[in-house]
């Protein structure tokens, strides 16, 4: 997990990669906001090449100049990005499309919008040869995200950027290549036995998800954007400098919200008292846990997840991939009505 110091050549990054921010995601899209007043069209902007020059940056290594046909980096790094900032929000009342800076639906005037987070990062594997580049060749995968911190609150002025690595390389990240594995074997080939001609839907790999989070990501680059929709602001409030060994550096969190009854008691019965009374917040311990847990009622797990709001890698060591065998269908073409 040691990046190639050979190749990293790009230097006063902090202050580089706020400039590109500004310059190349922030500024034009304050312009397409001001259009999107007057033409109703979206104004979310694509991330893909910016978030490859974002990578750049972060990373210190440049690209390989083969746009979208070789390496995104030059040291072999794979590069993916998504954006969940100005996604078109769909009315509850009528199902039409709303726009992210519409407070109601243009169509019914309703109110009750569902507001949309789901973009997602995506793999696509079309043969063994790609499957073995993305899980043995690529030493890292490069992940990079935008986002809104405080969506549940309904702020959409504030926006972050965050980038993972996961290194193929080393045994703490060994879950992704799996993932790829089974989506390949037993999606991808699967479904093109029952449907030959039809092109299966790529793997869809979450942000925040079980699946993320047991991959083990280390978080190498954040900000936060406050004024986004007027007059951004960009506050870089973490970053880890290209040459340092990533080996060290502890993967997120992971919020034991996302676990089922099962996977809780799981982390419970398979740590040490001392390993999860560390990671317990004030006013509750292990044997607690435990007579919580024995109650085996709802209310009772609710509360040891507030009690364990969230555990360190060493801790879900114990966990495992959950099944992912459903066969996933391409959706139909878009098209025009």
């Amino acid at each position: 997990m040691k990046p190639n110091p050979k190749l990293i050549t790009i230097d006063d990054n902090k202050a580089k990669i706020s400039i590109l921010l500004k310059e190349l995601v922030l500024d034009p899209r304050l312009k397409a906001l001001g259009w999107s007043n007057v033409t109703k069209q979206t104004p979310n902007m694509k991330v893909g090449y910016p978030g490859q020059h974002l990578a750049s940056l972060i990373t210190g290594i440049e690209g390989s100049r083969t746009g979208a046909r070789g390496d995104d980096l030059r040291d072999g790094t794979e590069v993916k990005s998504c954006s969940r900032v100005d996604q078109l929000d769909t009315c509850k009342a009528c199902k039409e499309k709303v726009l992210r800076v519409e407070k109601v639906c243009s169509v019914c005037g309703s109110e009750d919008i569902r507001r949309m987070d789901d973009s997602k990062w995506l793999f696509s594997i079309r043969s063994e040869d790609e499957l073995a580049l993305l899980t043995k060749t690529v030493d890292r995968i490069f992940l990079t995200i935008a986002d809104y911190p405080r969506f549940s609150s309904g702020n959409y002025d504030t926006i972050r950027f965050q980038a993972f690595e996961i290194w193929n390389s080393d045994p703490r990240h060994k879950h992704f290549a799996s993932l790829m594995t089974n989506y390949y074997l037993k999606m991808f080939l699967e479904h093109k036995k029952l449907s030959a001609n039809k092109t299966p839907a790529p793997k869809n790999f979450w942000p925040y998800s079980y699946q993320f989070f047991l991959c083990n990501p280390v978080k190498v680059f954040e900000c936060v954007v406050t004024d986004a929709n007027t007059k951004p602001i960009i506050d870089i409030t973490h970053y880890i400098e290209p040459h340092v060994d990533r080996s060290d550096i502890a993967s997120e969190m992971m919020p034991t919200s996302i676990l089922n009854p099962e996977e809780l008691y799981s982390v419970i019965l398979s740590n040490s008292p001392d390993d999860i009374n560390t990671q317990l917040i004030e006013g509750f311990d292990y044997d607690g846990l435990v007579t919580l847990m024995n109650s085996g009622q709802s209310k009772d797990i609710r509360e040891i997840k507030k009690a364990l709001p969230y555990i360190d890698e060493s801790t879900r060591t114990c966990l495992s991939l959950r099944d992912t065998d459903k066969i996933s269908v391409a959706k139909t073409p878009y098209l025009r009505r």
